[in-house]
């Protein structure tokens, strides 16, 4: 019998990543982690030294990219360029807002979608990201979009930078948050929105195990 594929979509601090995560390591799929896809071409980007405007540049470069996924034990996702793991260095606040940038580029978005679907391709994956139940898996087997307020976004952001030994005001997150979700909702390529069909789950109020059982009942159901 094919496993689920589970399509978990929402902006940035929604719960997502940590959720998909979870979901996975229960019901024994692998999570896919998309947004650390675009931070490896924002990675690679950087380290190449080409701006984050350059359109042309970027495609090409992300067509060249031999990049995978792996999941590792944690039920974290494995992020490599040439085989070298790099997950370790993707989640800084400056990686975060320039693969932001990078990601409005349809022609990045393009050669990314074709590789997720790829990965997908087999069914026994959770894969998260801003337009995977809307454009990368639109046949998931169950589509979910998690969205929680700015304020609950910025204070769980804020405890993630703390945890990992990075430093920043709440203002300053908040903001970030922001313009972040400006960019997703606006942007031409594949902007940030619930499919019609997906089950939106505020998670304000919500617990992580709340949220993981709700995933886990649609799918079982």
């Amino acid at each position: 019998m094919r496993r689920p594929t589970i399509a978990i979509d929402g902006p940035a601090g929604s719960g997502k990543t940590t959720v998909a995560r979870l979901v996975a390591q229960r019901l024994g799929l692998v999570c896919v982690e998309t947004g650390a896809m675009y931070r490896a071409v924002a990675w690679q980007a950087r380290t190449l030294g080409i701006p984050a405007d350059d359109a042309r540049a970027l495609a090409d470069m992300t067509g060249r990219m031999d990049l995978g996924v792996e999941s590792a034990p944690d039920g974290r996702t494995k992020v490599l360029v040439a085989d070298a793991d790099i997950s370790a260095e993707l989640r800084t606040p400056e990686l975060e807002q320039l693969a932001s940038q990078v990601s409005t580029h349809a022609e990045v978005r393009r050669k990314l979608v074709e590789l997720q679907r790829r990965i997908a391709q087999a069914g026994g994956v959770v894969m998260e990201g801003r337009d995977i139940q809307t454009v990368v898996l639109p046949d998931a087997d169950v589509k979910v979009f998690l969205t929680a307020s700015v304020d609950e976004r910025a204070c769980r952001r804020m405890k993630d930078l703390e945890a990992a030994g990075e430093h920043a005001s709440l203002a300053e997150v908040r903001r970030q948050i922001e313009a972040r979700d400006r960019r997703d909702e606006t942007r031409a390529a594949s902007p940030l929105r619930a499919a019609p069909d997906a089950v939106t789950i505020d998670t304000d109020n919500l617990s992580v195990e709340q949220v993981v059982g709700r995933i886990i009942a649609l799918v079982q159901r």
